[in-house]
């Protein structure tokens, strides 16, 4: 159920509202834009008499909501939602909100010297995060898999030489502990609804990466999302990286309609994985550029030193170089959109 209060209404009066909402065993969730205050009511609703409560004085209006999400709906939450992360130099990255954040990095780390040699040519280039996987899901169990704790050290060790908020995938419970000091951590496409996960990093308080899952529907994910926030972390950030179906030619399908599908339901910035969708490192401009245009509020791309020696992707990486030139190409297309690039300063 949602609750538009009028404007210009008291504060103390809103509160006492709200508080008494809260006693008849919901919970009451504030969202205070720029024009008004939304109050979000989480639970058992039934009972709860809506001609009531339009007679408030406060009240502007009432409506039942009928999807079962509900922090991360746009009705509970009116106004885009900015995640700010801090960056070097006492600045802050921020991502939606009118904000547009470019993640990049490797699919893996390595090795000590080629993390560092990329987190400094994709800062050179105008990155807003560098991301590296240190755990990694593989499909086959003879792949790659990942420095593991000593790749989270690199990727920490590249941070503080940097500067640059890092973004690497968590796979399992047991090694939150080791996740302290990332800045975001990221659910993969095949954890997406590995709910003892999500809960737990609903308390966790770091911004969330949420990946769609494979054959996950829009309405999956924002219900995954709602697994985080339901615990109290409102810090989540949609990724659409592609969807499988019958096509083969490319790794994935990207689903760029689910773009404005995402940003119409929820209030949740959306995130867009060309290298994954496309897993050819030849189109991760054009399905950028496309991204961009859809509205996406930012990118993740993969950017390895020698993608021909990439120990896990190569084919879809980018070089640094090509990597220089898809952010010279994307400039035009962020200002267009009218969103502002997120750079840390």
């Amino acid at each position: 159920m949602i609750i538009a209060i009028k404007q210009g209404s008291p504060a103390k009066e809103v509160r006492r509202f709200a508080k008494s909402l809260e006693e008849k065993g919901v919970q009451v969730h504030f969202s205070e834009g720029a024009s008004q205050t939304v109050l979000g009511l989480v639970g058992d609703t039934a009972e709860i008499d809506a001609e009531a409560l339009n007679a408030n004085h406060l009240v502007e209006k009432v409506v039942r909501v009928q999807e079962p999400y509900k922090r991360a709906n746009r009705k509970f939450h009116p106004d885009d939602t900015c995640i700010r992360i801090c960056a070097s130099a006492g600045g802050e990255c921020r991502v939606g909100g009118g904000f547009f954040s470019v993640i990049a990095g490797p699919c893996s780390v390595e090795s000590r010297e080629q993390i560092l040699d990329i987190a400094e040519s994709v800062k050179a280039s105008g990155a807003s995060f560098l991301r590296g996987g240190a755990f990694k899901p593989r499909t086959s169990p003879y792949s790659f898999q990942g420095l593991g704790a000593d790749g989270l050290e690199l990727l920490l060790e590249a941070k503080k030489q940097t500067g640059l908020p890092i973004v690497t995938e968590i796979m399992d419970l047991s090694q939150l502990h080791l996740f302290g000091d990332v800045d975001v951590i990221q659910v993969g496409a095949r954890n997406m609804q590995n709910f003892t996960l999500l809960k737990e990093l609903g308390r966790c308080g770091k911004p969330i990466l949420l990946k769609r899952g494979l054959s996950a529907t829009v309405n999956e994910l924002l219900m995954s999302a709602e697994y985080v926030m339901a615990g109290g972390n409102e810090n989540v950030i949609l990724c659409e990286r592609g969807i499988r179906t019958f096509e083969t030619y490319t790794r994935n399908t990207l689903d760029v309609s689910a773009i404005p599908a995402l940003q119409r339901q929820s209030h949740l910035p959306v995130v867009v994985d060309p290298s994954h969708a496309a897993g050819l490192s030849w189109m991760v401009e054009t399905l950028s550029k496309a991204a961009v245009v859809a509205g996406a509020d930012g990118l993740i791309v993969e950017v390895h030193n020698n993608p021909e020696k990439a120990l896990s992707d190569g084919e879809q990486s980018l070089s640094p170089s090509a990597f220089t030139s898809l952010m010279r190409a994307l400039k035009k297309y962020i200002e267009m959109e009218g969103k502002s690039f997120s750079n840390g300063k």
